[in-house]
């Protein structure tokens, strides 16, 4: 069994940032249950460009308010508590906070290692084997 807090994690290895984004990897690779998950937050006023060209993402709005929307289609989906959005197709995409901070609980499938940061593109580096 695997118990973990969140308060725990803070300011450990696991609480990875980025520009406009932080992390908290609660559950990794290393863990052994074939996938990851986060708490991740996306900072009020911030907007990324990502592609998980190696990793299936589903992602679980919990606090805040934000919009995401496919790379190339104008059309955005608004983020509020209780929605989820899946990335099923490895899609480009925009994600921003509009409100306050977005706060999304997320799984990664392969699971992350823990200490991938976004690449020039993006993305993740693909899973180690």
């Amino acid at each position: 069994m695997i118990v973990t807090a969140l308060k725990d994690i803070l300011g450990t290895d696991r609480d990875v940032s980025g520009s406009g984004w932080n992390s908290r990897r609660l559950l990794l690779a290393s863990d052994g249950m074939g996938f990851s998950l986060t708490d991740t937050i996306i900072k009020q006023g911030a907007e990324l460009e990502l592609e998980y060209t190696h990793h299936l993402e589903a992602c679980y709005c919990i606090e805040g308010k934000g919009e995401i929307r496919p790379f190339g289609d104008e059309t955005w989906h608004v983020l509020e508590p209780f929605t989820l959005y899946a990335l099923d197709q490895h899609d480009r995409h925009l994600v921003r906070a509009t409100g306050a901070d977005l706060r999304l609980v997320c799984v990664f499938n392969p699971p992350l290692s823990g200490r991938e940061v976004h690449r020039e593109d993006g993305s993740y580096a693909p899973a180690e084997s």
